[in-house]
């Protein structure tokens, strides 16, 4: 899930949403191009991804695609048999054929405007656990969560935030984290507001007014199914000569408690993604940069500087399926990035290599004997 950066120019340009198809080549990983879905002036500012489902958001409105792979051999009036064939690079640098198993098709289901204010926009669309609804966010500030099927008639609307919300995030019970440009980060339960968040409680010396919230996901625990962890960013309200560091936090996902806050950088993050095990942070910044960031520590494993050279629009990790592990290979995690430039860019976080704990018990303990032995040399008598 990824979405293309910019906005219609003109009423003159045309905007597209691309569908990649992700495989090995000559033992590299590789993206080309499936299938080009023309949205006429309609950018594709903010997306969602579940199962066959996409929901869009499209200046004013919400539109509700579904998309289905097609193996090309199944479609009448070919004349050629079996899956189409392309060129691409072997292992030994001789040309190899590589099979281009599926086709996409894309249907247009319903849409629905989701913003009402004088410089209408929908900033932000999720979908929660189970599929069944959907959630958008709005210039105008108001949260509207309508089912997805059979219409997107609106369920729940009110005002979540004073001007734009940025963010959203939903978790495993339907409770609902949005960040707003209006220094808050709330939780709700339906409209209920159920606690605001508070990462600067511990950092005195850090202004409310200082921050605001720019992004929020909710991770997984790796190795713990029961816990629940919510990361959010927060930026410098106002640009300064010497830019003060972005912030990245990480709370309980359950009572929403602060555990951990980190400097993030002096570049400004524009987007954040969390990986399918909540093992790693991806995030992206407005002067074009991409970092892998690990979720424990918060710590930066990886980092591009301008690998875009523009604003980062959205950054998404390979899913952790088999499949997916397939295709990372010897890779510990691979990001995509995508930029107002209109490129789509891979990243790959290498596997660490690690010793086996049989070998590191086995030097432990020829350090232990070397050191009894240079005591028993240096002090003779010593045992």
């Amino acid at each position: 899930r990824l979405r293309r950066g910019g906005g219609a120019q003109a009423t003159v340009v045309g905007q597209r949403e691309h569908f990649l198809q992700l495989e090995q080549v000559g033992g590299q990983l590789s993206a080309s191009l499936l299938h080009s879905h023309d949205t006429e002036t309609r950018a594709t500012m903010t997306m969602a991804l579940a199962d066959d489902i996409i929901a869009a958001g499209q200046d004013a409105s919400c539109h509700i695609l579904r998309f289905s792979l097609q193996a090309p051999e199944a479609k009448g009036g070919s004349g050629e048999k079996g899956p189409r064939k392309r060129k691409g690079p072997s292992p030994a640098g001789q040309g190899s054929m590589q099979s281009q198993t599926s086709e996409v098709t894309v249907e247009s289901l319903h849409s629905v405007r989701t913003d009402f204010s004088p410089d209408a926009l929908q900033k932000a669309v999720r979908f929660n656990a189970d599929c069944s609804l959907l959630v958008t966010g709005g210039a105008d500030g108001f949260l509207r969560r309508a089912p997805v099927f059979p219409s997107m008639k609106k369920t729940l609307e009110f005002k979540a935030h004073d001007g734009e919300i940025e963010d959203i995030a939903l978790g495993p019970d339907n409770k609902v984290v949005t960040a707003g440009r209006d220094f808050q980060c709330c939780v709700w339960q339906r409209d209920q507001l159920v606690t605001g968040l508070r990462w600067n409680e511990n950092l005195p010396g850090v202004p409310d007014k200082a921050y605001r919230y720019q992004a929020c996901r909710f991770g997984a625990v790796e190795d713990n199914a029961a816990a629940l962890r919510l990361y959010t960013v927060q930026v410098p309200h106002k640009r300064e000569r010497r830019p003060p560091p972005c912030y990245l936090t990480k709370w309980d996902g359950k009572s929403f408690l602060p555990l951990l806050t980190r400097p993030c950088g002096s570049e400004v993050i524009s987007c954040l993604s969390v990986s399918d095990s909540g093992t790693f942070l991806g995030l992206g910044t407005v002067t074009g940069s991409v970092a892998i960031h690990v979720a424990f520590s918060l710590q930066r494993l990886y980092y591009v500087k301008e690998a875009h050279g523009i604003v980062v629009t959205d950054v998404a990790f390979v899913p952790e399926s088999r499949r997916g592990r397939e295709l990372l290979a010897g890779n510990e995690a691979a990001l995509l990035s995508v930029a107002v430039d209109s490129r789509c860019k891979l990243h790959l976080l290498p596997g660490r290599r690690s010793l086996p704990v049989w070998l590191l018990l086995l030097l432990c303990a020829g350090l232990i004997v070397a050191t009894i032995l240079l005591l028993q040399l240096a002090f003779p008598g010593f045992l």
